[in-house]
């Protein structure tokens, strides 16, 4: 999407007033950032819980407001963060909109596919900028595998593995479906490293597995995700969490006729035959500060932001049809 003239509401000789939705640990990072730089002005949040809300206000010094219903109203806010349940996202994100606020939204930007189409084309009609944050395309381990692709030849198999072992599992609400969402929608991130490494996905299918210990809570989960590319190219996504596991895995595998990349969160290796050669992978730190700063640049300046809301839309509409493959146990179309 080609935004114009975003900056034309905003005054340039005056800080850009934000309020945050949110108080975990996304929401506390934006407004570090926020706070530490002068072309911004962190002036409100709404939280969850009083408790924590009221805590966010005094640790960053900013007003608590009641709702992000009350919030997205205020006159004084040019851009809202929406740092909260996935399952709030989409209806905060419009309330913005209609607000004529400027937007970021931690991804997804909704738990439906049609809902986020709606706001994309919302936020067109009223020339918003509506930022989908994937800080994962920001980070060292991403970057290094698209700089390391070229070794390797044509890609034909890539696997993704993520599994955080939680002894005992947390109760709290990515681990609830009603306001996580299906786990590869809610953790679109996994799927959306491969649509931006390996682009079209031609179809899909998807097993999943739940451990319930009350009707919407589970305390472990495991879904792993086939995808075809249109290049050719085949893709495994395995995604677990909680209490079932005593393993935590996070290994990133690709495999070309000239050679093979395997990639943990710390360094990589590319093996060709009897040779490797270690891969340096750049640190994850900062990157919400990083995504931040690059947003305040583009509303002030105009400069061009490193992922489109389309982009995370398609990546979205892919998850969507994993669940919908693992619901009926049939491979989906796209």
């Amino acid at each position: 999407m080609t935004q114009t003239n975003l900056s034309s509401s905003l005054c340039p000789t005056m800080p850009i007033g934000v309020g945050i939705v949110g108080t975990g640990y996304a929401a506390k990072a934006r407004a570090e950032a926020l706070k530490a730089d002068t072309r911004s002005l962190l002036v409100a949040v709404a939280g969850h819980t009083p408790e924590k809300t009221e805590e966010f206000s005094q640790t960053f010094q900013v007003q608590n407001t009641a709702s992000w219903q009350q919030l997205v109203k205020r006159e004084d806010l040019d851009l809202v963060i929406v740092s909260t349940i996935n399952r709030d996202h989409g209806a905060i994100v419009r309330a913005a909109l209609e607000n004529d606020k400027h937007i970021i939204v931690e991804y997804p930007l909704s738990l439906d596919s049609n809902e986020a189409e709606s706001l994309i084309s919302l936020a067109a009609k009223k020339n918003k900028l509506l930022h989908v944050e994937h800080i994962e395309l920001l980070g060292g381990l991403h970057n290094a595998i698209k700089q390391s692709l070229s070794a390797i030849g044509k890609v034909f198999y890539a696997r993704y593995v993520t599994i955080n072992s939680k002894q005992p599992a947390p109760v709290k609400w990515s681990y609830k479906p009603s306001l996580f969402g299906f786990p590869f929608m809610g953790a679109l991130s996994r799927l959306h490293r491969f649509t931006d490494l390996f682009g079209q996905v031609d179809n899909v299918n998807c097993q999943s597995q739940f451990w319930y210990t009350e009707a919407d809570l589970y305390n472990a989960c495991l879904c792993t995700a086939q995808l075809r590319f249109s290049n050719g190219s085949l893709g495994e996504v395995v995604y677990g969490k909680g209490e079932k596991f005593w393993l935590s895995e996070n290994i990133f595998t690709i495999y070309g006729e000239a050679g093979t990349l395997i990639f943990t969160p710390q360094k990589g290796q590319l093996l060709q035959g009897e040779k490797t050669q270690t891969i340096e992978v750049g640190a994850r730190r900062g990157l919400f500060a990083k995504d931040t700063k690059m947003v305040i640049e583009h509303l002030l300046e105009g400069t061009p932001l490193y992922v489109t809301p389309e982009a995370s839309l398609y990546t979205l509409k892919v998850a969507e049809a994993t669940r919908k493959a693992s619901e009926i146990n049939k491979v989906i179309n796209l």
